[in-house]
C-alpha cells in the first residue's frame, strides 16, 4: 500500500491540531510547524542556518528566538507525541526499551557537557548523554521520551547551571534513575506494554528491576559480569556464572533480522531464586556466538510461571528498534545537529526531532498490511530512501 501526498498531508496536519493547546498563540504554533517541517525536509543537515533557508528567513535568529525563548512546554508536547504513539502503535505486547545516546558537542558551556564515554563514538569525548526511553511494537518503534544526563560535576556547579538555565528543582540522578522515572511516567500514562528490556547500564540496576518486580512487568535486562545474582543461598557474579555453564542443554535460536538475515545464537536458560510475587519466577537467559564460546552475553529474565525462552530471545531482540531509532532520528530528522547550549532548549529541540521522528514512524506503520515495520531495515541513510523503503510519497 503507498501512501499519497494528501495522506501524508492530512496526517501531518492531524498530528499538528493534536499538538495545538501546547502553543498560546498563533505565531508560536506556526512556528513549531515550520520547525518541524524543517525537521522533515530533505536539507542535508538541520541545523538554525539550514533550517531558516529552507523556510525562506534570511537570518537562523526567529528560528534560534523561538526555541530560545519561546513560551511552550516540552514535556506537555512530549505527552502529545507519546499519546500519538499509543494510539497508532500500542499493542498489549509492546516492550519499553531504555538506552542513551551521546551528542557531540565542542566547548565547556552546552548544558550537561563533559568528557564522558559515548557508545554513539565508542570512545570517551566531549558531549552531551540522552538517557531515551523507545516504544517497540509489531507496527513499529519511536522514542516517547527523553532525559537529559547532568554529571554530578554539573549538578553541583551553581555558575555552570545557572549559565545553562538549569531548573532549581533538578539534582543529579543516575542514568538508571532517570530512566526509571520515565518508565513510571509511560505507567502512569497507561503506556500498553508487557515487557521492559534494555543494556546492562539498566540491568545491573536493582531499583529499577525491583520495580518492575513489585508491579508485575515482565523484563528481559542484559546483565554486565560484575553483577551478582542471587542463586539459592548465594550471590554469585554473572562472571562466575558463566565460568562454570555446563556444556548441555544449548539450543539455536534467531533472535530476530539483521541486515545480514537472522542473527543467529546459542541460547541456555538458568531458573533462579524466584521472587516474592507469587506465580513469576527469574531466569538468566544466556546468548553464546557461534563461532566464539567464549562470547557471551547474559539477560536477567522475569516473567510469569511457564514463560516461554522463545519469548525472552524476541524480547532480547527487540533491544536492536533503539539503535534503529537513534540512527534514523539523527540521519533524518536532526536530533543531533541542534546549537542550542541551554537545558530548555535541549529538550524542546529533541522533542520536536521525536515528534518528526513519530509522524514518519505512523506513516510508515500504515504503508504495509501484514510484514512487521521490523523486518524492512533499521535504519537508512537518507530522509529520500527511508521514504521510498517504506512505501511514502518523497
Amino acid at each position: 500500500m503507498e501512501i499519497n501526498q494528501r495522506e501524508t498531508m492530512q496526517e501531518f496536519n492531524n498530528l499538528m491540531h493534536r499538538l495545538g493547546p501546547a502553543f498560546a498563540r498563533e505565531p508560536a504554533f506556526k512556528n513549531a510547524q515550520n520547525y518541524i517541517k524543517g525537521l522533515l525536509s530533505t536539507m542535508e543537515r538541520k541545523n538554525s542556518w539550514q533550517l531558516a533557508e529552507y523556510l525562506g528567513d534570511s537570518t537562523p535568529y526567529a528560528i534560534q528566538q523561538f526555541i530560545y525563548r519561546g513560551r511552550f512546554n516540552a514535556d506537555e508536547l512530549r505527552d502529545y507525541e507519546r499519546a500519538y504513539i499509543i494510539e497508532n502503535l500500542g499493542d498489549e505486547d509492546g516492550v519499553l526499551v531504555v538506552d542513551e545516546t551521546g551528542f557531540l558537542k565542542q566547548g565547556k558551556k552546552s548544558c550537561g557537557v563533559k568528557r564522558q564515554y559515548s557508545g554513539t563514538a565508542g570512545r570517551v569525548e566531549n558531549c552531551q548523554i540522552g538517557v531515551f526511553l523507545t516504544y517497540s511494537s509489531i507496527k513499529g518503534h519511536c522514542p516517547i521520551d527523553r532525559r537529559l544526563y547532568l554529571p554530578i560535576e554539573w549538578a553541583n556547579d551553581t555558575t555552570r547551571r545557572r549559565g545553562a538555565g538549569v531548573p532549581e528543582e533538578i539534582d543529579f540522578r543516575t542514568k538508571p534513575q532517570l530512566a526509571l522515572r520515565m518508565i513510571k511516567e509511560a505507567t502512569s500514562a497507561k503506556t500498553p506494554y508487557r515487557w521492559v528490556t534494555g543494556d546492562c547500564v539498566y540491568g545491573d540496576s536493582r531499583i529499577i528491576r525491583e520495580w518492575l518486580e513489585r508491579n508485575r512487568k515482565n523484563y528481559v535486562l542484559c546483565l554486565s559480569s560484575k553483577e551478582y545474582i542471587e542463586t539459592g543461598d548465594q550471590y554469585m557474579s554473572v562472571g562466575n556464572i558463566l565460568k562454570d555453564l555446563p556444556s548441555c542443554g544449548w539450543f539455536l535460536s534467531s533472535c530476530g533480522n539483521g541486515s545480514k538475515g537472522a542473527r543467529m545464537y546459542e541460547w541456555k536458560t538458568i531458573e533462579i531464586t524466584p521472587p516474592a510475587e507469587t506465580g513469576y519466577k527469574r531466569w538468566l537467559l544466556v546468548r553464546r556466538s557461534l563461532t566464539d564460546n567464549e562470547d557471551m552475553q547474559t539477560y536477567i529474565c522475569f516473567a510469569p510461571e511457564g514463560a516461554l525462552a522463545t519469548k525472552f530471545i524476541e524480547v532480547a531482540g527487540t533491544r536492536w528498534t533503539v539503535e534503529s531509532c537513534f540512527k534514523e532520528s539523527k540521519s533524518l530528522v536532526g536530533m543531533d545537529e541542534y546549537e542550542f547550549r541551554s537545558y530548555d532548549s535541549w529538550y524542546k529541540h529533541i522533542t520536536f526531532a521525536c515528534i518528526a521522528l513519530a509522524f514518519l514512524t505512523v506513516m510508515s506503520s500504515r504503508s504495509f498490511d501484514t510484514k512487521p515495520l521490523q523486518e524492512h531495515g533499521p535504519a537508512s541513510s537518507s530522509l529520500d530512501s527511508f521514504k521510498k523503503g517504506r512505501n511514502l510519497h518523497i
